[in-house]
């Protein structure tokens, strides 16, 4: 072990916090600088191990050192290190419940942007293949499985076995890996069409009562009911709503690849647009915790000097953190008709790691005969992890104590923020019939709208 590795493991006491990406600098395409960097990252979490349990990155890890000349890190070629960079899906949860050794602490550990770094190092030298490529580009894949006979055909292969294989043969998604539908009729198409009613916006302390909502790529051809929940719910709460014109990505899967100039192509799009809005009053809110958290956080982080960027992420919400404010200012509404029961509540990590608090369990437990049992645990499906024919039986490892507290806790629901986790969940429950319930869903229902 190296001297700082074998060092007092006192950890740091205050809260973590996030120094800038650097992406812009020389030293951080240097690839001798990177796997020094990665060694003496790996060194530490060698000798501490706290974060073995997460997910796969670090058993691999671990794995690696043990079976090693040494079994020390500097018994692992360097190559192998590309195995634990590929089984990090940028979760965070290392960084903010695990480690005691994130900035302030001296030894400056930030292990997920270190794999972001080893990510973007290898995507710029070597690109990526034509599947990482196909899964990050959401508004193209979106775009072309959404016309209207093209999503009949695949959405009717992806419920076959005989498409599953082929999809599996070609592009390497695994054949038992969830998949989302995709809808011709988006969500931008029925708000077009949707009359909303006259609102007089009244604003709180924290809110100003008007929404713009950033219906994201899954929101808009995957799952557009979860937006027209949303927009139900904030319309019989008096709030005005507009949506954000000609919206792209937010980026998170093209982060994800370690593409950063995509990344800064889709901010530059984006971010003068939402600023508009900030300048003219609007909040906005994003329904899927991985973008809102790519406005709150990553692009802050990659673009700390832009003004845009940093106005934009003052007024980013996730909805259950706005309602919850709007509670807070006493304007929420809680005229409840129907009781929920018992919902089981899976917090994605993309939403903890926001630091909010559990904003969907307080709104929910606000509905009067409802119980809410919280899951904070990870679901598995961590972008396009789940879906890949290489990484799905991890997954499913990692996803399977969510599943067997939704399987063991006779609840009346189950919920997820992320849509694609509750997906992930329904897809490893015995009992197939009964798929997950957005907690947007819940609440109009309980609303009875």
């Amino acid at each position: 072990m190296s001297e700082q590795a074998s060092g007092p493991r006192e950890g740091s006491l205050e809260a973590p916090t996030r120094h800038p990406i650097d992406w812009k600098g020389v030293e951080f395409w240097d690839e001798q600088a990177l796997f020094k960097e990665l060694e003496r990252a790996f060194d530490i979490c060698h000798g501490c191990r706290r974060c073995v349990s997460l997910c796969n990155a670090f058993p691999v890890l671990f794995d690696k050192v043990d079976e090693s000349s040494t079994g020390e890190v500097d018994g692992v070629a360097h190559e192998a290190y590309w195995e634990v960079v590929d089984h990090c899906y940028l979760c965070d949860m290392c960084y903010l419940s695990k480690c005691p050794y994130v900035p302030p602490h001296p030894w400056n550990l930030d292990f997920p942007h270190l794999m972001l770094r080893a990510k973007a190092v290898r995507f710029k030298k070597q690109g990526a293949s034509f599947r990482d490529r196909v899964l990050s580009s959401t508004d193209l894949v979106g775009s072309l499985a959404g016309i209207p006979v093209v999503a009949e055909v695949v959405n009717a292969a992806n419920r076959s076995a005989t498409g599953r294989r082929v999809l599996e043969a070609t592009l390497g998604v695994h054949r038992n890996a969830p998949v989302p539908s995709y809808h011709s009729d988006t969500f931008q198409k029925r708000q077009a069409r949707h009359r909303a009613p006259d609102a007089q916006p009244v604003a709180t302390a924290e809110t100003s009562g008007k929404v713009a909502l950033f219906a994201t790529c899954y929101g808009n051809r995957n799952h557009p009911g979860m937006n027209e929940d949303l927009v139900a719910v904030l319309e019989h709460n008096g709030i005005a709503i507009t949506t954000v014109p000609g919206e792209k990505c937010c980026g998170m899967p093209r982060l994800e690849l370690g593409d950063l100039d995509s990344v800064e192509k889709l901010m530059e799009h984006n971010i003068p647009k939402l600023a508009a809005l900030v300048d003219q009053g609007w909040d906005i809110v994003i329904p899927i915790p991985s973008c809102a958290l790519m406005f709150k956080q990553e692009l802050p982080l990659l673009f700390p000097d832009d003004e845009r960027v940093a106005k934009v992420q003052k007024r980013v919400f996730d909805p259950f953190e706005y309602l919850m404010l709007r509670h807070k200012g006493g304007l929420l509404r809680t005229d409840f008709s129907q009781s929920l029961g018992k919902v089981a509540y899976h917090v994605p990590c993309h939403l903890r790691v926001q630091r909010i608090g559990l904003k969907t369990r307080d709104t929910l437990k606000l509905i009067p005969g409802t119980e809410v049992e919280v899951i904070e645990r990870c679901s598995g499906h961590n972008g396009t992890y789940a879906v890949k024919k290489e990484f799905h039986e991890a997954s499913v490892k990692i996803g399977k104590p969510v599943v067997r507290k939704v399987e063991g806790g006779k609840v009346d629901h189950y919920s997820s923020d992320c849509p694609m986790a509750g997906e992930q969940i329904a897809n490893g429950l015995a009992e197939r019939g009964r798929g997950p319930e957005h907690p947007l869903s819940l609440l109009r229902q309980a609303y009875g709208l």
